[in-house]
């Protein structure tokens, strides 16, 4: 791939992973517990530094509905595939064995601790256990094909001029994507797959917070409410969820709008018009609340129009409905016609925020993008132009909704990697 400088070769591998997050550790236990010998290279100072924020550090390890219609990446049937070789429930009894057990909420699996730290600690001792090597700060800045079947490497030191080479069979890419570059997911790994030939299609964040011109969102900022958001591209309803909604003085968070936001970052990035629309109240019908407030406004006379809504809406969303359609809250019920009223209702059940864009990688929890899928075997996670070159997690293009459907995936490729790198040395 690069000009090989010579130099000695200190160990040789059946297996290197490159990347020691969730899939890399996976691939390298896997592989491991089938009999090669394996080394994992790590560039940041830790293994699994991205798993200790998983689910606010809680680490959402996989959910009991696993279904590829979590996934929103072009080829679900890839991702079923792989999913179906190793699934949610052989992932459970993996960590139970490692002495995880775990706690279920609606389907969302946790860590019995409900700590990342005791998922990451495990897959680490584990790892130690097999005696798997490990080359911490260290990345492949040189990867050459010397035989049929062998690959010489050269690890270079971060901060440090030491290099080390070594010589594998099979070399496993589980680098991460570019999300959340502070725990080590610096894209590097695109590189690597660029080099073997393969096509990595535009990273771009997702699960990720949007960005709105609508003037009204710092008066909106701090407020967390039930809603359910509906994603418009080019005026077409291209996906919705429901959940609490977090506004903020940029535009929208919170787990509905990250759950939409990979198309929302999709139809942004390529000039479409993209707006969220709210129902800021989705558990009461607009028929409901017309007669609810005709009925009201009768005996109601002398409340204010916030007074009036505050059983309803807090306070900061019916500001910014009413500014929206030039009514003051502050004036009084009887002042205004119903229909007037109707019209703050219809505001608060189809709330607009015109998208201009979304935050970058570092607050993205996964990307879409990545190495292409027709370009890798999903029986056996191996490159189909590259003999040894297998794939593992977030660097190929798949991404899937919050709720501990991307750590599977992580889990899943992970293992269906490490086990065929392993059958490919015998």
């Amino acid at each position: 791939m690069n000009s090989y400088k010579a130099m000695q070769i200190e160990n040789r591998y059946d297996c290197v992973v490159i990347g020691g997050g969730a899939s890399g550790m996976m691939a390298a236990i896997t592989a491991a517990r089938n009999g090669a010998r394996v080394a994992i290279v790590e560039h940041t100072a830790r293994l699994g530094s991205k798993i200790l924020q998983t689910g606010n550090g809680k680490c959402n390890f996989t959910n009991l509905d696993m279904d590829i219609s979590k996934f929103q990446n072009d080829n679900k049937e890839f991702v079923g595939q792989v999913l179906d070789m190793f699934d949610q429930n052989a992932t459970i009894e993996f960590f139970k064995e490692l002495g995880v057990w775990h706690k279920e909420r609606a389907g969302y699996v946790y860590p019995h601790s409900e700590t990342a730290a005791s998922l990451q600690e495990a897959l680490r001792l584990e790892v130690e256990r097999l005696g798997i090597s490990v080359y911490l700060r260290c990345r492949a800045s040189e990867i050459n094909k010397v035989s049929d079947n062998t690959y010489d490497m050269v690890l270079a030191e971060d901060e440090t001029d030491n290099k080390v080479g070594i010589s594998v069979i099979n070399i496993i890419i589980a680098t991460g994507s570019k999300a959340a570059p502070k725990t080590g997911s610096d894209g590097s790994g695109y590189k690597i797959a660029k080099k073997f030939g393969h096509t990595v299609k535009k990273p771009l964040p997702a699960l990720v917070q949007l960005i709105s011109d609508n003037n009204l969102c710092k008066s909106m900022a701090g407020v967390r409410s039930t809603g359910k958001v509906m994603l418009y591209v080019d005026d077409v309803c291209v996906s919705s969820d429901i959940g609490e909604i977090q506004y903020a003085d940029y535009g929208i968070s919170g787990i509905p709008v990250f759950q939409i936001s990979r198309y929302a970052v999709e139809a942004v990035d390529k000039g479409k018009s993209v707006k969220a629309i709210i129902d800021m109240i989705p558990d009461i019908s607009k028929e409901e609340l017309y007669n609810d407030v005709r009925i009201r406004k009768e005996c109601e006379t002398t409340k204010s129009v916030e007074q009036f809504f505050a059983g309803i809406v807090n306070k900061k969303l019916v500001y910014a409905a009413c500014k929206n359609i030039h009514i003051d809250i502050n004036a009084s019920v009887e002042t205004l016609k119903l229909t007037q009223i109707n019209n703050i209702i219809d505001e608060l059940k189809y709330f607009c925020f015109n998208i201009i864009s979304f935050k970058g990688f570092e607050s993205g929890q996964i990307c879409q993008g990545g190495v292409v899928l027709s370009e890798v075997n999903a029986s056996t996670m191996a490159s189909h132009l590259a003999d040894g070159v297998y794939f593992a997690g977030e660097i190929l293009d798949v991404d899937g909704m919050c709720g501990g459907y991307n750590l599977q995936w992580a889990w899943s490729s992970g293992f269906v990697a490490g086990l065929n790198a392993a059958m490919n040395i015998r």
